[in-house]
């Protein structure tokens, strides 16, 4: 059992963390840390939107999938996704958020053209 003074889940990129209490849904911590997981489902599962990737070094500091979870992510499991709404927090553990694909692409045209790169689309 965690001392009383929390859990905590940090997310990257950006080490954005928060301090809560074990079992919290990583969704949760998600959110108390300032960090969007999008989900349209409220938290049931059924959107798959909200995954993260949880390291092998940190596998054992979440609760391990429910049936659920695991017909939904199938082998993406193997591959440390997790659905941040079905996963609770055991121990701290750091955690990584996939980048928004508009947003990535934005970073990626920014970083090119501060190289001085031209992109054929322009």
């Amino acid at each position: 059992m965690k001392p009383q003074n929390g859990i905590t889940v940090t997310f990257r990129p950006g080490d954005r963390r928060a301090v809560v209490k074990q079992g919290t849904s990583l969704l949760e911590a998600a959110r108390k840390a300032g960090v969007v997981l999008p989900t349209r489902c409220g938290g049931k599962s059924a959107c798959l939107m909200c995954k993260v990737t949880v390291g092998a070094d940190y596998a054992g500091a979440v609760r391990p999938p429910e049936e659920a979870e695991r017909r939904k992510l199938g082998s993406l499991l193997e591959q440390g996704i997790r659905l941040g709404c079905q996963t609770a927090v055991w121990d701290d553990l750091s955690v990584t958020v996939p980048e928004d694909p508009l947003k990535a692409a934005v970073r990626r045209r920014l970083e090119a053209a501060r190289r001085g790169e031209m992109d054929e689309l322009w």
